[in-house]
């Protein structure tokens, strides 16, 4: 399971521009799904790319899913080279996404984004119609079966009388 102060408190405090996308972010809109990992959608910036390589460097981060004797090199030229990153850490698994199916890159999600307070950190995560836009893209069986919970919590969203 993800170490999600560490890994947030990193990323704030190198002051990445990301916005959180996956199952922290359907937490984070009053869903009781529990992940495992954290999913971010980060600015594609050189400044940004060296900010994250600061912010996660400290956790020794690795490509998930491929042998351990593979070369991997963490650096700017690595992120700059590809888009989507599914990495093993000390703190867990993170996943960096430079686009977001179904609704885009950091400039698309950032002006819906919701900004939030965790852990004494100021985030931003993906808003709710863009989270539901964005579980409908992907298709995958886990993202189906919380779309029921997501669309709910919109319903009460936007109509607040109707828990009453």
């Amino acid at each position: 399971m993800i170490e999600l102060e560490p890994a947030l408190g990193s990323l704030t405090e190198n002051e990445v521009e990301f916005i959180v996308v996956g199952g922290v972010a359907i937490t984070a809109h009053g869903s009781a799904y529990i992940t495992q990992d954290l999913d971010f959608c980060y600015n594609r910036t050189p400044q940004n790319l060296q900010k994250i390589v600061a912010a996660l460097g400290p956790f020794n981060p690795k490509l998930r899913g491929f042998p351990s004797e593979l070369p991997f090199i963490w650096d700017t030229s690595t992120l700059r080279n590809g888009t989507n990153f599914t990495l093993i850490t000390d703190i867990g698994d993170i996943d960096l996404l430079g686009d977001v199916k179904g609704v885009g890159t950091y400039s698309d999600l950032h002006p819906n984004s919701v900004v939030i307070e965790i852990w004494g950190s100021t985030i931003r995560i993906i808003s709710l119609d863009e989270l539901i836009v964005a579980k409908q893209a992907a298709g995958r069986p886990k993202d189906l079966l919380v779309l029921p919970e997501l669309e709910a919590l919109r319903e009460v969203r936007d109509n607040p009388d109707i828990i009453k």
